[in-house]
């Protein structure tokens, strides 16, 4: 369930079961009313109707301890716990009543668990004692609980935070509910706080959790070099924490020091080869230093080989953050989106007539005609190469011309195929291998589906974000399904070997055909193949730096705005000689980090809210 169903769908739904659950009390059928209002508080736990239906069974249970045997803990659904919890509190049980609304935090901390009304009894810190204010908190905090918290979070998780903070002043000398009470202040960006508690805690008594702990508070308070000093000193006195060696060996590289951390995770990988952070760990940091693409895809293959360890998804997503094609849609360069944009923001003007230099990209000018009806584009020249020809015999063409006009040289996808791939599409995503894992559900489509949806792309949602998609950024969109249907292609008869497959004759002849966008989407979904499968891996590289070579010859006598990406689609790729990747690095260096493809107006790059790739993971429950 999306939150946004607590406020529709889900409140309608949660006040049947609340009706059900009255009408089942009418007949003084407890088991069944205590089934509908845990069903009624998983759908809406704010819903006041529950609590008030939920203090009715308790009457008719004969008080609220006698209740709390309608809702028992052997295999409970988490609406029965966040019910057994307020029964709890209610009967004054409320060491018992914190702990399992703990239970509740920590597996849904974005929902609205904490407004209960007796979590903000103004008596309960001194209700509860240290050690069990302790337990609650790290459970909360050590269910992945992400750092900082993102704002609707925070927001739903403040009667908690209060709470602590009312616990913390009540036991002030405690070590334990210090140390972990600073890593939920840390999570909140409440920084003095979070170092003040995790110094007293070591003041108290000193323990290595305490000093971890106040590690991650000096980084997170911008403070990395005390970090440091204080992990240093506690590896010194505590070298079997080998989660702690990898944190050290990443807050180097994150300080722009790589070379000083990999000694740090060497050590922990030589004592444990199977720890689930320091291999991932070693990858990332190893691209920190060189910026290749083979510790990309030794990361990729690490997260297939061992889907446990979840850190390897968090450390590719780190690597590709703001790497366009890695991490999201890159920005298109050509003049003629530079003029739609123009025209876009000037609400109510038109483009007329626009004369290009030279011919672009075939998906850009039918995007310009489709959004600016009854404008004109004329072309001044074709340069040598032409990029209207393929630079090989393809036996799949999108486009074929007439003069310079393009025209679509396949017919539209079915309707079917349009709806599902505007349902998969997305501007960004964590990292490739979780785009091409989330491409799998075009992998029923056809051929012919597929590519008709490269060239007839599906228009954006009717939300708010398509309709801004629509209105200001419909290059994005468009590059976006053409996105998703290249790795959808890659897909496609996967019972067929690669090397004889549909799926790498079609990116093939993509990649080779009419310069266009999709030339960049097939590159993408070739890097996509090399990632995820070693046994392409070579021929996936060699034709997309193949492509990349051949851009830059073009360069040389025309623009060619998809070299940028094909440049940055060749480094990501592994295993190739370093005179390849060289002329990739010049080629950047060339057009510089200003240049439009490394993110135009990233800051108003609108983003897609809702869509839950994975679950965030923090730093194993062992260090919080």
């Amino acid at each position: 369930m999306t939150h946004a169903d607590e406020h529709g769908d889900g409140r309608l739904a949660a006040e049947g079961e609340v009706a059900l659950a009255r009408l089942a009390l009418a007949d003084r059928d407890l088991t069944h009313a205590a089934g509908h209002l845990a069903n009624a508080a998983a759908l809406d736990p704010a819903l006041p109707e529950v609590h008030e239906a939920l203090a009715e069974l308790a009457v008719r249970a004969g008080g609220p301890a006698a209740a709390l045997d309608c809702f028992p803990l052997e295999q409970p659904t988490i609406g029965e716990v966040g019910c057994r919890a307020s029964l709890a509190a209610a009967a004054g049980h409320w060491e018992e009543a914190v702990g399992l609304l703990s239970h509740v935090l920590r597996e849904e901390p974005d929902r609205p668990w904490a407004s209960v009304a007796w979590l903000g009894h103004p008596e309960l810190p001194a209700r509860i004692g240290p050690e069990a204010a302790l337990r609650a908190i790290a459970r909360v905090v050590g269910g992945g609980l992400p750092d900082p918290l993102p704002t609707a979070a925070a927001e739903r998780l403040r009667p908690f935070y209060d709470l602590v903070r009312g616990c913390v002043a009540r036991s002030p000398e405690h070590p334990g509910l210090l140390t972990m009470a600073s890593g939920l202040a840390r999570r909140y960006g409440d920084h003095t706080t979070a170092v003040r508690w995790a110094r007293e805690s070591l003041a108290a008594a000193p323990s290595h959790s305490g000093a971890v702990m106040l590690g991650f508070a000096l980084r997170s308070a911008g403070r990395p070099e005390e970090a440091l000093t204080v992990w240093e000193r506690e590896l010194r006195e505590e070298p079997s924490d080998l989660s702690l060696h990898v944190d050290v060996g990443e807050l180097y590289a994150t300080l722009g020091r790589p070379a000083e951390g990999l000694s740090w995770i060497e050590r922990a990988l030589a004592a444990d080869p199977d720890h689930p952070q320091a291999g991932p760990a070693l990858h990332g940091v190893r691209f920190a230093l060189d910026q290749d693409g083979t510790h990309l895809a030794a990361l990729a293959d690490h997260l297939r080989d061992h889907p446990d360890h979840g850190y390897a998804s968090t450390v590719l997503a780190r690597c590709s953050e703001g790497r366009p094609w890695l991490r999201h849609v890159a920005s298109a360069s050509e003049a003629i989106i530079g003029v739609l944009h123009q025209v876009l923001e000037q609400e109510g003007s038109t483009a007329g007539a626009c004369t290009l230099s030279a011919p672009e990209p075939p998906s850009a000018l039918a995007l310009f005609r489709a959004t600016l009806p009854g404008s004109r584009v004329s072309i001044r020249a074709v340069p040598e190469p032409d990029l209207r020809e393929p630079l090989r015999p393809v036996g799949v063409r999108l486009w074929h011309y007439e003069g310079t006009e393009a025209r679509p040289a396949v017919p539209p996808p079915s309707a079917e195929a349009a709806e599902l791939l505007r349902s998969v599409a997305d501007l960004s995503w964590p990292h490739l291998p979780a785009a091409y894992d989330h491409a799998v559900a075009l992998s029923s489509l056809p051929l012919e589906d597929l590519l008709g949806c490269l060239v007839h792309p599906p228009a954006p949602g009717e939300d708010a974000t398509g309709r801004r998609l629509a209105d200001r950024w419909p290059d994005l969109w468009v590059r976006a399904t053409q996105t998703f249907a290249c790795l959808g292609l890659t897909h496609h008869r996967t019972d067929q070997p690669w090397a004889g497959s549909d799926r790498r004759r079609v990116l093939a002849d993509l990649l080779h055909g009419p310069e266009d966008w999709v030339t960049e989407t097939a590159a993408l979904a070739l890097v996509a193949v090399a990632w995820t499968d070693p046994g392409a891996r070579r021929d996936a590289a060699e034709l997309v730096a193949g492509r990349m070579l051949d851009a830059v010859r073009a360069r040389r006598t025309r623009a060619v705005t998809v070299l940028d990406s094909l440049c940055r689609l060749t480094l990501a790729m592994p295993g190739l000689p370093p005179e390849v990747t060289a002329a990739a690095r010049r080629e950047l260096a060339a057009t510089g980090p200003d240049h439009p493809t490394d993110g135009r107006r990233r800051a108003e790059r609108p983003e897609r809210p809702g869509r839950r790739w994975f679950r965030r993971r923090d730093r194993p429950p062992t260090s919080p």
